[in-house]
Parts: C-alpha cells; sequence; structure tokens
C-alpha cells in the first residue's frame, strides 16, 4: 500500500497571500481550502452550495460567498466581497466543474453548453474579474483545474466533458502568455479522484501505472506547489496528476 503523505511541508507556504478559491465546498476545491488556510493563506471560498460553503469556511476562517460562477455578474460581486474583506486578491484556484458522461449521439446542446459554461467558460470569468487585483499583487498565480482527459483521451463518452478540460489546459497556456512576466497561470490534470463527483465515473484504475484512485489532498498539494513561491519559474504547464494514466 502506498503512503499518502497528507501533510505539508514547510508550513507557512502562502503566509500573506489571499487566494479565491472556487469549488470550494466539496471535493478537490474544499481539501485545498483546508490545506491552504493551514498554510496560513486568507481565503475567499465560492460555490454554489451555500449551506457546504458556510461550514468550511468556518472551518478555514474564510469568506464564504455563494456564487454562480457562470453568471459575471454574480462572480464580479463575490470577488469585489472577497477583495475588500482580505485588502485584495493575489491567487486564484479554479476547481469548480461539473462531470458529464455521453457520446456526441446522447449528449445535446443544453447539456454540452452546461458543461463548457462551468468547465470553462467560468475559469475565464473568474480570471477576468480578479484580474484588476491580482496585476497589482506580487508574485500573483492562477491554477487551475483540468482533467486527464484534457490531455489524452483515452476512453468513450466523455465528448463534452474532454473538450471542456482540453479548453482549460489551453486557455491556462494563453493566459500564462498573455499575463506573464507578473502572474503565474497553470493547471493541474488530475486522473480520477476519490470525490463525490467521480461516484458517478467507475472506479476502474486498470490504465493507471499506480493502480490506484487519487485521494484530494494528492491534487491539492499539486495546487499548493504552484501557487507557492517553489514553482517560482513555472508558468504554462498542465501538470499530470494522474497515477501514471497519461503515459499509457
Amino acid at each position: 500500500m502506498t503512503e499518502i503523505v497528507t501533510a505539508a511541508a514547510p508550513s507557512n507556504r502562502l503566509k500573506g497571500r489571499r487566494i479565491v478559491i472556487t469549488g470550494a465546498a466539496s471535493g478537490i476545491g474544499r481539501r485545498t481550502a483546508q490545506i491552504f488556510a493551514k498554510q496560513g493563506a486568507a481565503l475567499t471560498l465560492l460555490d454554489r452550495n451555500a449551506e457546504a460553503l458556510a461550514e468550511i469556511a468556518r472551518e478555514t476562517g474564510g469568506l464564504a460567498v455563494a456564487t454562480d460562477i457562470t453568471d459575471e455578474a454574480s462572480v464580479e460581486r463575490a470577488v469585489e466581497q472577497g477583495a475588500s474583506a482580505m485588502g485584495g486578491i493575489g491567487g486564484i484556484v479554479n476547481a469548480a466543474g461539473i462531470w458529464l458522461r455521453g457520446s456526441v449521439r446522447e449528449v445535446g446542446f443544453a447539456e454540452w453548453r452546461r458543461v463548457i459554461d462551468v468547465n470553462l467558460t467560468g475559469v475565464y470569468i473568474v480570471v477576468r474579474c480578479c484580474l484588476p487585483w491580482l496585476t497589482q499583487a506580487p508574485f500573483a498565480t492562477v491554477v487551475n483545474l483540468a482533467s486527464g482527459q484534457g490531455l489524452f483521451v483515452n476512453v468513450a463518452n466523455r465528448t463534452a466533458y474532454a473538450a471542456s478540460k482540453g479548453g482549460v489546459v489551453n486557455l491556462t497556456r494563453a493566459l500564462a502568455a498573455e499575463l506573464a512576466p507578473h502572474i503565474r497561470v497553470n493547471s493541474v490534470c488530475p486522473g480520477l479522484v476519490d470525490t463525490p463527483m467521480s461516484a458517478n465515473m467507475g472506479r476502474d484504475v486498470s490504465a493507471y501505472a499506480l493502480k490506484r484512485i487519487a485521494d484530494p489532498v494528492e491534487i491539492a498539494n499539486a495546487i499548493l506547489f504552484l501557487t507557492s513561491s517553489e514553482a517560482s519559474y513555472v508558468t504554462g504547464a498542465a501538470l499530470a496528476v494522474d497515477g501514471g494514466r497519461t503515459f499509457h
């Protein structure tokens, strides 16, 4: 059994940082909020699930703002509240996302558009709304949650999801080129992760070199690395944290 490192060292890697995290109520976003709080970051937490969001805000000391990331006006209000509460914004973690299984024959336009709106356009909206503060912050960072499916599609019935996550990978690269040298922008591309969203995905790990599903903390630790000064020379990267799936 492989040991999973659940505590990051050294401590206070994000001391003084002011971070907005989307999708913070559950899964990878929630675990990232917990780790970032322990590492000294001030947090603004965004999600549609107000009740679960309030719970993680109490745990981390962050500001909870119920937000629909596909609604620019909603994001603008949330970002302004966060910037006011934290005294600025110096980083983003775009962890909000939805999953949809289905082929091009099965997925209708409304379903397609919903997946693209949440997984791809939502990232664009959040970055755009935070940009006035990011440009004023030293060592600003953006980390977008993409997927191994955005790097290499090896199974059928992932049409909308794979397209959205491939878009996140390339949006990240475009933003990295546009916002350099002041703002670093990277993506993390997980494989199967033990979250509520993956419950209906199937848990076949035969294509994974490590032969297991990931714990959310393993993805959160990668997000922490890219947000921290330890990744100061990394931008435009699509970091595969997928147990070795994408090289198969």
